[in-house]
């Protein structure tokens, strides 16, 4: 008898796992939050005797480390990687006894990254699940350019062979349980759907379906820009992460507040783009807390920037704070919460900007209003259609970029209204007159702008 639970990070797009059996288990790519992890062991009522790492993670701060010092499980980490604290290193087909019945099997599955391993639960010795990391997921693989630009194409071809060795080696009906894919931009492409087996990934996925030489020039023919903060998440998984400490900063008052900004620290809202529109501190930053914060807040800033983040509420804070500690950005310098009338100076007036739809930017261009249309989506998304006569920078490239935006009123959009609320809140606190078109781009074309596109 064996169990698989699941244990998601929405905000990254990943998933780690807890498998074991009714006494002991094995914890699978953990994040760096452990307390989830060990919360789940409880409810179960297991001892974490393992945990594991398919890979050195590029897009999150793992929890692998740490995990296994507060339980006592053996730290199981590919031979190959490099990392500089005591581990036990697991190289093709080694195995480990997790419950009565129950092996884990190494499996080598370059492509990823050089060292990747993914793992096979076995049950009386029949393979019943395949933790595959960042090597097959749901209708894709794992990027394989997060390690070194000349090893790229290597590396895409090495994915190809080990989603073959898989399959190989596994029933059709063995689950497959990756880590990346579920929005994270480790996945080279987008995953389809939530679950799936070894058998309806020959069916479907790319890398059964194309030959090697048409899988590697689609695959990197696709791929899109790397979040500028992933160059550090590899590095402190190598070294071995510090304990995260979630404990809640000094609150920050108008005065501080004011103060940090003036020494040239980022102060983010964390509210919803609709309550930042109508009312904010001048000069802070716009990234909704319950989007995906961590991934855009990470690629945005500087790193080592310190970050003060305004929150409607306590419970807000502490969930930014944790999504944030994932990716590395651990001590928020303060936090304020509460009402925003109480985030600037006596007699200060909080700052605001319009908010449209795309029914809006339509009927202005139509009274021969000059404006400039700013498309802040990523290259790819970009490639599928624009509005005519829009500028293009990403999001990402914003920052370094507002003097290449055009002089007029600026009237943003994205594909949905998130990045276009960040993009607005910079575009707001560089002094330019700002429009956050809060809609989704399919209605460009219903509201009579002319979308070019393939």
């Amino acid at each position: 008898m064996f169990f698989v639970d699941t244990l998601e990070t929405e905000g990254l797009g990943n998933r780690s796992y807890l498998a074991g059996g009714p006494g002991a288990a094995v914890v699978v790519d953990p994040p760096r939050d452990i307390d989830r992890v060990i919360a789940a062991a409880a409810r179960r009522g297991v001892r974490i005797a393992y945990v594991a790492e398919t890979h050195v993670h590029n897009d999150y701060v793992t929890g692998g480390l740490e995990l296994a010092r507060v339980t006592g499980a053996r730290y199981l980490v590919p031979a190959e990687a490099s990392v500089s604290f005591a581990r036990t290193p697991v190289a093709d087909g080694d195995t480990v006894p997790v419950d009565q019945g129950l092996v884990l099997r190494a499996i080598a599955t370059p492509g990823h990254t050089p060292h990747h391993t993914s793992y096979a639960l076995e049950a009386d010795g029949r393979a019943v699940a395949a933790f595959t990391g960042g090597s097959l997921l749901i209708g894709t693989v794992g990027r394989p350019d997060l390690v070194e630009p000349r090893l790229t194409e290597r590396l895409a071809r090495a994915q190809h062979a080990s989603a073959h060795r898989l399959a190989e080696e596994l029933d059709d009906e063995v689950r497959v349980l990756p880590t990346h894919g579920f929005g994270s931009f480790c996945s080279s492409a987008q995953a389809t759907g939530d679950a799936t087996t070894i058998g309806a990934e020959r069916r479907n996925n790319d890398a059964f379906t194309l030959d090697v030489d048409a899988f590697v020039t689609e695959m990197l023919a696709g791929l899109d820009d790397v979040p500028a903060y992933y160059a550090h998440m590899g590095p402190a998984n190598s070294a071995g992460p510090a304990p995260v400490d979630l404990t809640p900063p000094e609150p920050a008052d108008a005065e501080e507040i004011a103060e940090r900004l003036a020494a040239g620290e980022w102060v983010v809202d964390l509210r919803s783009r609709v309550a930042f529109a109508e009312g904010h501190v001048a000069g802070s930053f716009n990234f909704e807390g319950d989007g995906s914060l961590a991934t855009y807040l990470a690629w945005l800033i500087p790193w080592g920037k310190p970050v003060t983040l305004l929150a409607e509420s306590p419970d807000r804070f502490a969930d930014a704070q944790r999504e944030l500690a994932r990716v590395g950005i651990d001590r928020p310098g303060g936090a304020a919460t509460g009402d925003p009338e109480r985030w600037v100076r006596a007699g200060q007036a909080l700052a605001s900007f319009p908010r449209a739809a795309f029914a809006d930017l339509a009927a202005a261009r139509a009274r021969g209003e000059q404006v400039v249309v700013l498309d802040v989506r990523r290259d790819s998304e970009r490639a599928q259609g624009y509005v005519e006569g829009s500028v293009h920078i990403p999001v990402h490239r914003l920052p370094g970029r507002l003097a290449d935006v055009p002089e007029g009123t600026v009237w943003v959009h994205c594909a949905g209204g998130m990045r276009a609320a960040i993009a607005a809140s910079f575009l707001d606190a560089a002094g330019r007159a700002v429009v956050a078109v809060d809609d989704g781009f399919d209605a460009a074309t219903e509201a009579g702008l002319t979308v070019a596109g393939p």
